[in-house]
């Protein structure tokens, strides 16, 4: 094949990958018919086929193009961090930054999804839909390990089981909070949060995600009591 030919083909999957991640986020992956993808993407049904063969595979194919370099980013805020502790305790802040930061990082640079991907990525985990819970410890297992070590290195006196709970907390937090939900529009008819804006998420969510994971040890036994 030439290369006009496969510059077209290329194209093509790339159209189909955008117009799928949109509207994504907007619909959602059940409420996403392939035709609204096909209507967005201005291609026809056998090229999407062509491409992806099933619309679970078109829903890992958006992700796998993204999640690479965002893993890899925060992996390196974090190597920056620890090399320059030498060994001492990174402190929970500055963890939580480094994955905030790689977040927003992917979050301001179209080239490598934007925020609509960061959105994307966030609603898929607070969903949790089955297309995907196979595929994605495979891209985070490195990155969740890494996290989850050094955050343990900063908080000695928490067990392993508080420390997943407390993990568990503040990563649902900072994904529902990136999904651009905001909660407060149940209860209030103008309420004053702005959930679109990255960097104003980020400002608010550290300090809370923060506060929660360094909160005093939970009483032993607290959690079969009530």
């Amino acid at each position: 094949m030439n290369g006009i030919g496969e510059t077209r083909q290329l194209d093509t999957a790339t159209r189909i990958l955008d117009a799928a991640e949109a509207l994504f986020v907007e619909h959602g992956f059940e409420a996403t018919s392939m035709r609204m993808i096909t209507q967005r993407a201005e291609v026809n049904l056998a090229a999407v086929n062509y491409h992806f063969g099933s619309k679970d595979a078109l829903f890992q194919g958006v992700f796998t193009r993204r999640l690479t370099p965002l893993t890899q980013l925060a992996v390196q805020n974090l190597d920056r961090l620890e090399a320059a502790a030498q060994g001492e305790p990174v402190s929970v802040e500055r963890i939580m930054r480094a994955f905030m930061d790689a977040a927003l990082d992917i979050a301001h640079d179209p080239k490598r999804g934007g925020v609509i991907f960061v959105r994307l990525l966030s609603r898929t985990f607070i969903e949790a839909h089955p297309v995907l819970r196979e595929s994605l410890p495979r891209h985070y297992e490195e990155l969740v390990a890494r996290y989850a070590k050094a955050t343990a290195k900063a908080l000695p006196e928490l067990d392993a089981i508080e420390l997943q709970w407390r993990l568990n907390f503040a990563f649902s937090a900072i994904f529902n909070a990136f999904a651009g939900n905001n909660i407060l529009r149940l209860f209030v008819i103008d309420p004053v949060v702005n959930a679109r804006d990255p960097r104003l998420i980020a400002t608010y969510l550290v300090p809370f995600v923060v506060a929660g994971l360094t909160a005093p040890v939970t009483a032993k036994g607290a959690g079969s009591s009530f």
